[in-house]
């Protein structure tokens, strides 16, 4: 989804106080008068970021900036997104009273996913190659995280170099950028590219391995 906008230039410090307003169990009279100002002040921001981080890059083009009606109380409360880049492989935002998070996951995989996905850790060529970018992504300051089984997987030794990555069935890298004053300016949108170029390896392997599309 691209959309025009008049660009982005930060999230107004009067968005943290619409989601401060809503924040616990806002009312429905509450939730019904900080509609406009959630809109404007908090969704608007984050679909013209990510138009202008597609602006820079082509490769995040297919984005969704969730809109929410008024039953889910949580979802008042926090701003969520998605960049599309393969079948279930995707980039994610979220912006809430804490600031801004990335991260890049794989998720609500099919069966067929998650055995390509075996295949290809345990290969010895594609194996250590995602090892070695889950390592950095570590050393750079993101958690790694997912659905795993709660044994090692059957049919693969327990002492298996990738043991730990072959018990994912989902597999999630993320970090929180923070909410320093950088956030209430264009600057946020150099850091969410940049993000987006270190998470880059690690999507690339699981849209060429695992999503196929």
């Amino acid at each position: 989804m691209r959309v025009v906008t008049g660009g982005f230039a930060g999230w107004p410090r009067a968005a943290f106080d619409v989601l401060l307003e809503l924040d616990g169990v806002p009312s429905v009279e509450v939730r019904e008068r900080c509609r406009r100002d959630r809109e404007e002040l908090v969704r608007q921001p984050m679909v013209d970021l990510l138009s202008a981080v597609a602006d820079r890059d082509a490769l995040y083009e297919d984005f969704a900036v969730w809109r929410y009606g008024g039953v889910m109380l949580e979802a008042w409360q926090r701003q969520g997104a998605i960049v599309r880049l393969g079948r279930n492989v995707e980039l994610s935002l979220r912006f809430d009273l804490d600031g801004l998070g990335v991260s890049a996951a794989w998720w609500y995989a099919p069966s067929e996913q998650i055995e390509r996905y075996r295949t290809a850790v345990a290969d010895s060529t594609s194996g250590p190659r995602l090892a070695a970018v889950v390592r950095k992504l570590e050393r750079q300051g993101f958690e790694i995280s997912g659905d795993l089984l709660k044994r090692p997987l059957r049919g693969y030794p327990a002492d298996h170099p990738r043991a730990q990555l072959l018990r994912h069935r989902t597999l999630i890298a993320g970090r929180h950028l923070g909410c320093d004053d950088w956030i209430h300016t264009e600057a946020a949108v150099e850091r969410v590219h940049d993000t987006f170029t270190q998470l880059r390896p690690l999507t690339r392997w699981l849209v060429n391995h695992v999503a196929l599309a």
